[in-house]
C-alpha cells in the first residue's frame, strides 16, 4: 500500500485520533472492570492482528509495529509503546498476520516475510541462508515458487494466515499455499516439517477466497462450481434443511444403514517413528525462548505458566490416563476409536449447583458436542486440548479437551467458577435435551441421526481433484480477505463453501466428528447458507453469512460458541436477539467478538466466551486449585453462553473491523467527520438490513407459495407464470442487494484508504438500474392480472395459523394497517432507491464540488433519484390499470387485458368520436401504453402505437377538432368534442408514441413525433404482404428503409424498401412447393420487383447471375446448371430477353464437351456460331431452330475440312468440298453425319506438285466466314456498364450524372461492408477524389487518369471495376477448357481489340478531354514528362486504347490468350526447341564463330563473383550474361509494351557490354548486329518464343511498328525464324 499523498477531500481534514483508532483489551478481564488499552500512534491504523501472547499493527504508509511477549527476541513489548520494524521499512506492507508465536507481512507486490517461532518451518525457508533457523527474529522474505511451470515462477500472494504451527497464503491466482508442520497444512506428504510453500493440490482447480488458521486446524472460504445445468426454469432456491443436492439415491440411502463417522478417507496417518523425531526436536528449542516464570518442559502448544507436570510431580509429558479409579486404558482402540471414560469423581463433589451431578454431566456433554471422558490433569494457561500439544498422532487420536475446565497458577486466567447465568440456560435447557435424546444409544461421540448426515455428506463431498497444474489465468482477488469477485461483475460471491482440515479433537472442522482431516473436506451443511467469511479460533471456528447470521462449532467450554446446541462437531446458528444482524467476527482462544448492526448506526459489539472474576477470588480459587487434583463445574469461569453486548462499543466511535488472538480482543474504530463515516456506516447496515428482509419474505412467503400445488388451479395459468416471474426477479435483486451488501462490509474494513468512486452504487449503477426496472415491471405485471387478490388468499391458507410472520414483514415506514398487505409488502423494495440517492447526497457533501468525488456522487444520485420516480411512476399506471379492469370487467374487454399494458386515456364519456360516424353509432376509443383500441360494440380493433402516425388537422370552417390516425393498412380522422380533449389527446397519443419507440415519454410537439421510425408490424389485409411479418424502417406509415419481411410459408426478403415496395438491394428465400426447396435470391429491386443486377439460386441447383427486368432475366447473365443433376452440366453466359437467351451468348454444354459461342433466339441456337469439341472438331456455320442448317465449314483435330451444307447437328445433306490433311480433295453431293460416315458422290482431285494454289477452293476453307462479329459479341456487357452509370445506352447521359452513381455505389459499398480490409478501404478512399474531367488532358494530369483508372479497375465495386471483372469472366468462359482450340485464336484477339474499343468509349465519356485513339496529348510548357506506356516523339505523347487500357486488361487475360497462341504455334515450336537444345551444346567461341559474329566482339573477360577470369575456348554461357538474362525477362511480362521493353533494354545491355572493346563511336549495323542478337536469343532459352512474338506483333501499338522498338522487334522475330531454318545458319 503507497502512501497517499493525495487525499479525498473528507481525510484532508482529518487528523491521526480521528480515524484508525485502535482499542484492546483482555478477554478474560472482570465484566465490571473491562478497561481498553488505546493505541495512539502518529499514523492511522489499517489492520489489527494478535496472536497468542503478542500482536501486529500495520498504520497508513506501510509501517508494521509489533508488541507483547516477543519470545523470538527475549523482549516484552507494552501495548503502549509498540516497537517498529524498521526491516519492514520500504517495503510497502499492506497485510499482517499474527500466528501462535510468529508473525507475517505481505508486501504490495505480493512479496511475504517470516518472522517469529521456526521450530515447526512455520516461518519458511528464509533468503537469509539455507539452514533451517530455531526462530527468525526479524523479517524474512519466504519465496513462493510455483515449480510445476517452465521456467519456474514466483507467485504473487494476496492474503496471509497463521496458525500455531503452520502458515497459509492465498495467490493472486486463488490457489492456496501452505507450509510449516502438521495435518493442517492439507499437503499430500508425511515428511514434517514442510520448509518451503507449497501447493495445497486438493483445492486446485477451486477458487479460494479466503483462508484462516486455527491452533491446529484451518478453514477456506471456496467459491460453488457452478451447477452442470443452470438453464432451469426456475431459480435454484436455497437449501434450507435436508440431504446434498450432489448425492445420489443410493448414497442416501447408504447414510442410514452404515456408520462411518468415525472413517477418515483422506490423507495419510502420522507413523510413530515420525512422531518421535518431531516431537522432541520442536519442543526443545522452545525451552531456550521461555521467558521467566514459564515451564522449562512446556510443549510447543501450551501458553505461557503452562506445566506438563502432574499435581506430584512427576512429568507428564507422554499422554496417559489418569489413574483414577485404580486401572490405565489407552485413549483410544485399536481401530482408533475413542473410547468413552466415566468420571467417578464428579459426585464427590459438595459444592455442586445441581443436585443431580448426572443432569450435569448431561447437559455439559451438549456444551462440548461429546460426552465428557476422563483426561490426565494439567495445568494449562491456553485452550489447547490433550491431544494437540501433547502429541503429533492427532489423526488417530480424537481424545475430547477438558483443559478449558482446569485452573492456571499462572495469573492469565483464573479458576473456574459457577455462572448464575449459565446455569440458568442449562436449567432451561434440560428438559428439552433429555426428550432429545431418549431413546438413542450410540457408543459415538456424536447424535446418532448427525453420524448419518455427516457421513452421508462425507460421502456426497466433491472436493478439488489434485492435479499438477490448476487454471493459471483467473481475474486477481482483492487483498482483503474474502473480497472474491465474480467473474465480470467485480461483486462478491455468495455461492461459497467451507472447506477445513487439520485436527479435529475438538469438532472444530464441522464435519460431524472429532477426526482429523489430512486434505480440506467440504463441510456440507454450510453449502448454500451464503458464507461470506471465516473465523478460527484456538479450537473454534466461525463463520458469518450474507444474511447476518453467526455459525460456530468446535470447542464451547466457555460458551465461546454462542449458543448452547448440540452437537458442537457441526455448524450451529449462535444465539442472537432479536434486530442484531453480524456483519464481521473474529475467534480467539476461548472467546469469540462479534461485530453487529443495532438499532443506530454506530455498530455495537457482541462478545462470548471466557469472562473473569476480581483478582481477590482469582487468588483464593488458585490455591485451591494446587490442592485439588480434580475439577468441578463448580469451578467453572464465567462466561457467556449467548452473544452479550459490550457497552464501551459505543464510546470507541465507529467500528469498522474486529479481531482475537490468545486471550485479547482488539477492534479499529473512526471517529465521525462531516458525516462521512456515518453515512458509509448508514448505507452497509441499511444494505444488510434490507437484504434479511429480502431473504426472510423470499423464505417465510414466496417460496412456501411458489412451491405450493394449488398455486397455478388458484391463480390460473397466466398469473402462474407471471409469479414465477416475479418469484425470479425478486431472487435475483435479493442476490444483488446481498452481494452489495456484503462488498460494503469489506469497504467498511479498508474504509481509510479505500477511494469512494469504487462504490458499488456508483460502479455498478446499471446492474443496480436494470435489475430494479425488472422487479418492477414483473411485479406491475402481476398487479395489472389481479393475482394479488388470490394470492392473498393462498397465502392464508400457507401460513395457516402463523399469520404474524406475514406481519413481521411489513416494516414500519410501509404504512400498512389491519392485515398486512402483500401489494404494499412488495412494492416496498422500491423504496429503498430513495435511501440510495439520500445518502449519495450525504457523501457528496463531504467534498468540493469541483473534485471527481463529488461529480461521481452527484451523478451516481440523480441515476438513482429519476429511476425512484420513474418506478413510482410505473406503481401508480399499475394501479390505476388495475382499477380500470376492475371496474371494465367481462369477456370482451378481458381479450385486451395483457400483462405489460397499461391505460392512459380511455373515451368512455364520448369526448372522442369518428369522423362521419353514424348517429346511433357507439365508438369507445382506449389509449394504452402499446396501443390504440378503437371498440364498437362487441369488436375492437388494436393499432400498435409503434406502427401509428398522429397528425393534428388544421380546424376548419365546420368547427371540428380533429386528429388524423395514420397506420400501415388504414387511415382515419378522429373528432374531439372540445378543443381541450383534442390538446389532451393529441398529447397522450404523441406522449405514448414517443415512450413506444423509446425516447423519453415527454411528449414532442404535436404532430412532429418520428415520422420516420422503425418498428415491426403484422399486416392482415390482401396485398402482397398479406400474413407478412415486418419488421425495420418506416417512413409516414408506409414501409421504407431497411427492413425484414417474414410471409408465413417461409418466404422473406431483406433489404431496402421504398414507399411501401422493396427498392434497392435485398436478399429473398422463396419456397418452391414442387421441389420443396427454396429459392434464393440477392441483387437489386424496384417497384417490388426484381429489377438490375443479381444473383438467384434456383431450387432446382441452377444459379443465375446477371440483369433483371421486372422480374424476369434481361441483359447480360450466366446460368450454371447441373449441380443437382450431374447428367445435364451446362454454364451458359451471354444475352437475356424476357427470362429467354436471345443474342450473342456462349453454352458450354460439360456432359457432351462441346461449347456453343453464337447468336440465341428465344433459348435456341439460332444464327452464326462456332463450335467446338473435347476432340478438337471445329465447326462454324448457320443454326436454325437450336439445329446445324445451312452453309458451314467444319474442320477435324487433323486439319480435315468440310465445307458445304448441313441438315442437323453434326449432319452433312448437300453440296459440298471436303479436304484432306495431305491436300487430296473431294467434291460433290455429301451426306450423313460426321462421326458415324458419309456418302459421298463427286470427283476426288489429287493436286500435282507444281500446281498453283486454288485461291478460290482456299477461300472456302477460311476461317472465320461464319462468326459473329466481335464488336457485336458482348454488347449486353457494356450495356450494363452503362446502365450502372445511368445512361440509357452507350454514350447517352449526364456526365455529372455518373460520377453521382460512382460515388453512390462506393459510399454504398462502405457502408454496408464494414469488414473491409485496410487496403481495400483505402483503395474506396482513394476512389473518392475524382480527377478533374472536364479539363483539356495534357500530360500533367494524363498520368492522374491512368492512376484512377487502375484503381477504378482494381474495386469491382467500381463500374469500370465490375466492367473488367465480367470482361475476364465471359473471355475465360470463352476460350477455357473445350474452348482452348487453336482455331479460336484470329477470333480471341479480335475480342481483345473489341473490349478495348468499347472500353476507350467509356472512359472517354467520363473524360471527355481524353483525345481520340492514336492522336496527340499536348505537353504543357515547361513540364515535360514521357509515359512509358506511350510512343513519346519531340514533346508530345501520343496515346491510343491499347497503350492505355492494355495494361488493365491483358494481365488477367494472359494465361487462355498465350494458350491459344501456344497452340498454334505448336508444329514451329517443335522445330524451334529442338535446334536450341542442339545449338546449345556447342561452347562460346565455337557457338559465335558458327554464326558469323566478327571475333572483334567476342569478350575476352568474364566476372564470376566479383572477379575477372579469362574466357576459353571450352568456356560455356560466359558470353554476354547480362544481355541473356536480360532478354529471358520477356516470359515474366504480359502486355506487348512491356515485352518491348524487355527487348529494348537486351540491346542496351548487349551494347554496353560490346562497348569496351571498340571505338566510343560506335555504331550498329545489321550485319553485326544480327549474329550477336543470334547469340544472345540462343543461350536465353525462351519456350513458346513464337507465341510471344506472334503476340507482340498482333497486340503491340500501331504508334511503335515504325520506330526503334519496332525494329528492335524485327531483329528478334527474324532471330526466331533463322533458328527455325537452321540449314541457312
Amino acid at each position: 500500500m503507497e502512501n497517499r499523498e493525495e487525499r479525498p477531500a473528507y481525510e484532508q481534514v482529518l487528523t491521526p485520533p480521528e480515524r484508525g483508532l485502535l482499542h484492546i483489551w483482555q478477554s478474560a478481564g472482570p465484566r465490571q472492570e473491562l478497561s481498553l488499552g488505546r493505541v495512539l500512534l502518529s499514523r492511522p491504523v489499517l489492520q489489527v492482528t494478535l496472536g497468542e501472547h503478542h500482536g501486529l499493527l500495520l498504520t497508513q504508509g506501510g509501517q508494521v509495529y509489533s508488541f507483547g511477549e516477543l519470545l523470538w527476541r527475549d523482549l516484552s513489548i507494552p501495548l503502549s509503546a509498540p516497537v517498529l520494524e524498521e526491516s519492514l521499512l520500504g517495503k510497502s506492507v499492506v497485510r499482517v498476520a499474527a500466528g501462535g508465536f510468529h508473525c507475517g507481512a505481505l508486501s504490495e507486490q505480493g512479496s511475504v516475510y517470516m518472522w517469529g517461532e521456526n521450530t515447526a518451518g512455520q516461518c519458511g525457508l528464509t533468503e537469509k541462508g539455507t539452514v533451517t533457523n530455531i526462530t527468525v527474529s526479524e523479517p524474512c522474505l519466504v519465496s513462493v515458487v510455483d515449480s510445476e511451470v517452465i521456467p519456474p515462477a514466483g507467485v504473487r500472494v494476496t492474503d496471509l494466515a497463521c496458525g500455531r504451527e503452520h502458515s497459509l497464503a492465498l495467490s493472486s491466482q486463488n490457489e492456496l499455499w501452505a507450509w510449516g508442520s502438521g495435518c493442517q497444512l492439507g499437503l499430500v506428504t508425511n515428511n514434517f516439517p514442510v520448509w518451503r510453500p507449497q501447493k495445497v493440490e486438493h483445492l486446485a482447480g477451486r477458487h479460494v477466497i479466503q483462508v484462516a488458521c486455527g491452533a491446529y486446524h484451518s478453514l477456506a472460504l471456496v467459491r460453488s462450481l457452478l451447477p452442470q445445468n443452470n438453464n432451469t426454469l426456475r431459480p435454484p432456491e436455497k437449501k434450507e434443511r435436508g440431504p446434498s443436492p450432489h448425492s445420489s439415491v443410493t448414497e442416501r440411502k447408504e447414510s442410514l444403514t452404515v456408520d462411518d463417522a468415525h472413517y477418515c478417507p483422506l490423507g495419510v496417518e502420522l507413523s510413530e517413528d515420525l512422531i518421535g523425531e518431531t516431537t522432541p526436536r520442536r519442543r526443545d528449542p522452545r525451552r531456550r525462548l521461555h521467558p521467566v516464570g514459564r515451564s522449562a518442559g512446556s510443549s510447543p502448544g501450551s501458553g505461557p505458566g503452562s506445566c506438563p507436570y502432574s499435581g506430584d510431580g512427576k512429568s507428564s509429558t507422554t499422554p496417559k490416563l489418569p489413574e483414577l479409579d485404580g486401572h490405565a486404558d489407552n485413549l483410544t482402540q485399536t481401530d482408533g476409536r475413542p473410547v468413552s471414560h466415566p468420571l467417578p469423581c464428579w459426585g464427590a463433589n459438595k459444592k455442586s449447583a445441581f443436585p443431580d451431578e448426572r443432569e450435569l454431566q448431561n447437559i455439559l456433554q451438549k456444551l462440548s458436542g461429546h460426552s465428557l471422558e476422563t483426561q490426565p490433569i494439567t495445568r494449562s494457561g491456553d485452550t489447547d486440548s490433550l491431544s494437540s500439544h501433547t502429541s503429533d498422532d492427532s489423526c488417530v487420536s480424537s481424545t475430547p479437551s477438558t483443559d478449558l475446565l482446569i485452573s492456571s497458577n499462572s495469573g492469565v486466567s483464573g479458576p473456574y467458577s459457577s455462572s448464575p447465568v449459565c446455569l440458568d440456560e442449562v436449567r432451561l435447557c434440560l428438559e428439552a435435551e433429555k426428550k432429545g435424546l431418549q431413546g438413542q444409544k450410540s457408543s459415538s461421540l456424536t447424535n446418532i441421526h448427525q453420524k448419518g448426515k455427516t457421513a452421508g455428506n462425507r460421502r456426497c463431498s466433491l472436493p478439488g481433484t489434485p492435479t499438477h497444474g490448476s487454471p493459471r489465468r483467473r481475474r486477481p482477488c482483492r487483498t482483503q480477505a474474502a473480497a472474491s469477485e465474480d467473474v465480470g461483475d467485480g461483486l462478491p460471491s455468495l455461492e461459497t463453501e467451507v472447506w477445513s482440515w487439520g485436527r479435529g479433537s475438538e469438532g472444530q472442522l464441522g464435519h460431524g466428528d472429532q477426526l482429523a482431516r489430512l486434505q480440506p473436506l467440504c463441510i456440507k451443511s454450510l453449502t448454500g447458507e451464503e458464507v461470506v467469511k471465516v473465523a478460527a479460533g484456538s479450537h473454534h471456528s466461525l463463520a458469518v453469512s450474507a444474511q447476518c447470521r453467526v455459525y460456530s462449532w468446535g470447542s464451547n467450554m466457555c460458551g465461546q460458541l454462542g449458543h448452547v446446541n448440540s452437537p458442537v462437531t457441526v455448524p450451529q446458528q449462535a444465539k442472537l436477539s432479536d434486530g442484531l444482524r453480524v456483519w464481521d467476527v473474529s475467534a480467539g482462544q476461548s472467546h469469540s467478538l462479534l461485530l453487529a448492526d443495532g438499532d443506530c448506526v454506530q455498530p455495537i459489539l457482541l462478545y462470548c466466551g471466557q469472562h473473569q472474576e476480581s483478582l481477590s477470588a482469582q487468588s483464593e480459587k488458585s490455591h485451591q486449585s494446587q490442592r485439588s487434583s480434580q475439577r468441578s463445574p463448580s469451578r467453572a469461569e464465567i462466561y457467556s453462553v449467548r452473544p452479550t453486548l459490550l457497552p464501551l462499543c459505543m464510546e470507541m466511535g465507529y467500528i469498522s473491523s474486529v479481531s482475537c488472538g490468545g486471550q485479547s480482543c482488539a477492534v479499529l474504530a473512526d471517529q465521525n467527520v462531516m458525516g462521512f463515516i456515518s453515512a458509509i456506516h448508514e448505507l452497509a447496515s441499511r444494505e444488510r438490513h434490507f437484504y434479511c428482509w429480502l431473504s426472510n419474505t423470499r423464505k417465510l412467503l414466496l417460496t412456501p407459495l411458489r412451491s405450493r400445488e394449488a398455486l397455478c388451479p388458484t391463480l390460473g395459468e397466466p398469473c402462474t407464470h407471471l409469479f414465477f416471474s416475479l418469484c425470479e426477479s425478486f431472487v435475483r435483486l435479493s442476490i444483488l442487494i446481498g452481494r452489495h451488501a456484503t462488498s460494503l462490509s469489506f469497504f467498511l474494513h479498508d474504509v481509510q484508504g479505500a477511494d469512494v468512486k469504487s462504490l458499488p452504487l456508483l460502479t455498478h449503477t446499471d446492474d443496480f438500474l436494470d435489475i430494479y426496472k425488472e422487479y418492477c415491471f414483473a411485479l406491475g405485471n402481476f398487479h395489472v392480472m389481479g393475482g394479488f387478490q388470490s394470492l392473498h388468499k393462498l397465502s392464508l391458507e400457507v401460513l395457516g395459523s402463523q399469520q404474524s410472520l406475514l406481519a413481521q414483514l411489513c416494516v414500519p415506514d410501509q404504512s400498512v394497517s389491519g392485515d398486512a398487505d402483500l401489494v404494499s409488502l412488495l412494492y416496498w423494495p422500491l423504496q429503498h432507491l430513495r435511501q440510495y440517492s439520500r445518502v449519495l447526497l450525504k457523501l457528496g457533501s463531504c467534498y468540493d464540488v469541483l473534485t471527481e468525488e463529488y461529480q461521481s456522487l452527484n451523478q451516481g444520485c440523480s441515476h438513482y433519484e429519476s429511476l425512484s420516480l420513474s418506478l413510482l411512476k410505473r406503481k401508480k399506471e399499475a394501479e390505476t390499470t388495475f382499477l380500470f379492469w376492475k371496474s371494465h370487467s367481462g369477456k370482451n374487454t378481458e381479450v385486451l387485458r395483457l400483462p405489460h399494458r397499461r391505460v392512459v386515456c380511455e373515451s368512455s364519456n364520448r369526448s372522442l368520436t369518428l369522423q362521419k360516424a353514424g348517429r346511433f353509432s357507439n365508438h369507445w376509443f382506449i389509449l394504452f401504453n402499446d396501443a390504440l383500441v378503437h371498440t364498437q360494440f362487441s369488436t375492437h380493433h388494436v393499432y400498435p402505437l409503434t406502427c401509428l402516425w398522429v397528425k393534428p388537422v388544421t380546424e376548419d370552417t365546420r368547427g371540428l377538432y380533429a386528429i388524423k390516425i395514420t397506420c400501415p393498412e388504414e387511415s382515419f380522422t378522429l373528432v374531439a368534442s372540445t378543443p381541450q380533449e383534442k390538446n389532451k389527446w393529441l398529447r397522450s397519443l404523441n406522449q405514448a408514441v414517443d415512450q413506444v419507440l423509446g425516447g423519453g415519454g415527454q411528449g414532442s410537439s404535436p404532430g412532429v413525433t418520428a415520422i420516420s421510425r422503425t418498428a415491426t408490424y403484422t399486416f392482415t389485409g390482401e396485398g402482397s404482404f398479406k400474413d407478412a411479418y415486418y419488421t425495420g424502417g418506416w417512413l409516414a406509415g408506409r414501409v421504407h428503409g431497411r427492413g425484414t419481411m417474414k410471409w408465413p410459408d417461409g418466404q422473406t426478403y431483406s433489404g431496402n424498401f421504398k414507399n411501401g415496395l422493396e427498392d434497392g438491394y435485398g436478399e429473398s428465400v422463396m419456397p418452391n412447393k414442387v421441389l420443396n426447396k427454396p429459392d434464393y435470391y440477392q441483387g437489386q429491386w424496384r417497384d417490388g420487383k426484381i429489377h438490375g443486377f443479381g444473383k438467384y439460386k434456383y431450387a432446382s441447383g441452377e444459379v443465375y447471375e446477371g440483369c433483371f427486368y421486372e422480374g424476369q432475366r434481361q441483359g447480360y447473365g450466366m446460368l450454371s446448371s447441373g449441380k443437382q443433376a450431374r447428367t445435364s452440366s451446362s454454364v451458359f453466359i451471354g444475352q437475356w430477353v424476357q427470362d429467354r437467351k436471345t443474342g450473342y451468348g456462349v453454352h458450354d454444354d460439360i456432359t457432351r464437351g462441346e461449347k456453343y459461342m453464337g447468336m440465341w433466339l428465344d433459348d435456341q441456337r439460332n444464327g452464326q456460331a462456332v463450335v467446338v469439341t473435347q476432340y478438337g472438331v471445329y465447326y462454324e456455320g448457320t443454326f436454325k431452330e437450336n439445329k446445324m442448317i445451312g452453309p458451314g465449314l467444319l474442320v477435324s483435330d487433323d486439319d480435315t475440312a468440310f465445307h458445304g451444307e448441313f441438315a442437323d447437328d453434326w449432319t452433312v445433306n448437300g453440296k459440298g468440298v471436303l479436304s484432306l490433311a495431305n491436300g487430296d480433295c473431294l467434291e460433290g453431293l455429301f451426306s450423313g453425319e460426321w462421326s458415324t460416315g458419309l456418302k459421298v458422290v463427286g470427283t476426288y482431285t489429287k493436286p500435282a506438285a507444281d500446281e498453283p494454289d486454288n485461291k478460290e477452293r482456299n477461300s472456302l476453307f477460311r476461317l472465320g466466314q461464319y462468326l459473329v462479329p466481335s464488336a457485336q459479341r458482348w454488347r449486353g456487357v457494356f450495356t450494363e456498364c452503362w446502365s450502372r452509370l445511368g445512361c440509357t445506352a452507350a454514350g447517352r447521359g449526364e456526365r455529372t450524372t455518373a460520377w453521382e452513381n460512382i460515388a453512390v455505389s462506393i459510399t454504398t459499398a462502405q457502408r454496408h461492408s464494414p469488414n473491409l480490409s485496410r487496403s481495400q478501404s483505402k483503395a474506396l478512399e482513394s476512389l473518392e477524389f475524382i480527377p478533374q474531367q472536364g479539363e483539356v488532358v495534357t500530360t500533367a494530369n494524363f498520368d492522374n487518369i491512368r492512376r484512377y483508372l487502375i484503381k477504378a479497375c482494381e474495386t469491382p465495386i467500381h463500374p469500370l471495376g465490375w466492367l473488367v471483372e465480367t470482361l475476364i469472366t465471359v473471355y475465360r468462359m470463352t476460350y477455357v477448357g473445350v474452348g482452348s482450340n487453336r482455331r479460336l485464336l484470329r477470333q480471341a484477339v479480335q475480342e481483345v481489340q473489341a473490349y478495348l474499343t468499347h472500353f476507350f468509349s467509356l472512359v472517354r465519356f467520363l473524360f471527355p478531354g481524353l483525345p481520340d485513339d492514336g492522336c496527340i496529348i499536348p505537353e504543357p510548357p515547361a513540364s515535360p514528362s514521357k509515359s512509358r506506356h506511350n510512343s513519346t516523339t519531340e514533346g508530345v505523347v501520343v496515346v491510343s486504347c491499347s497503350s492505355l487500357l492494355l495494361p488493365l486488361l491483358l494481365p488477367r487475360l494472359y494465361p487462355p490468350l498465350f494458350t491459344l497462341y501456344s497452340l498454334q504455334e505448336e508444329q514451329e515450336e517443335a522445330q524451334y526447341w529442338e535446334r536450341i537444345i542442339r545449338l546449345n551444346k556447342q561452347p562460346d567461341q565455337s557457338l559465335l564463330s558458327f554464326l558469323g559474329v566478327q571475333e572483334k566482339f567476342w569478350p575476352v573477360w568474364m566476372s564470376i563473383l566479383g572477379e575477372k577470369k579469362q574466357i576459353v575456348s571450352s568456356s560455356k554461357d560466359a558470353c554476354f550474361v547480362s544481355a541473356v538474362e536480360t532478354l529471358q525477362q520477356i516470359s515474366t511480362t504480359f502486355t506487348p509494351s512491356d515485352k518491348l521493353l524487355v527487348i529494348q533494354k537486351t540491346f542496351e545491355e548487349l551494347t554496353q557490354e560490346v562497348k569496351p572493346m571498340l571505338d566510343g563511336n560506335f555504331l550498329w549495323c545489321m550485319d553485326d548486329l544480327l549474329p550477336l542478337f543470334l547469340y544472345v536469343v540462343l543461350r536465353a532459352r525462351i519456350r513458346n518464343l513464337g507465341a510471344e512474338v506472334s503476340l507482340i506483333e498482333d497486340l503491340m501499338d500501331t504508334n511503335v511498328q515504325h520506330g526503334e522498338m519496332g525494329l528492335m522487334f524485327t531483329t528478334l522475330k527474324a532471330c526466331y525464324i533463322q533458328i527455325q531454318h537452321e540449314s541457312t545458319l
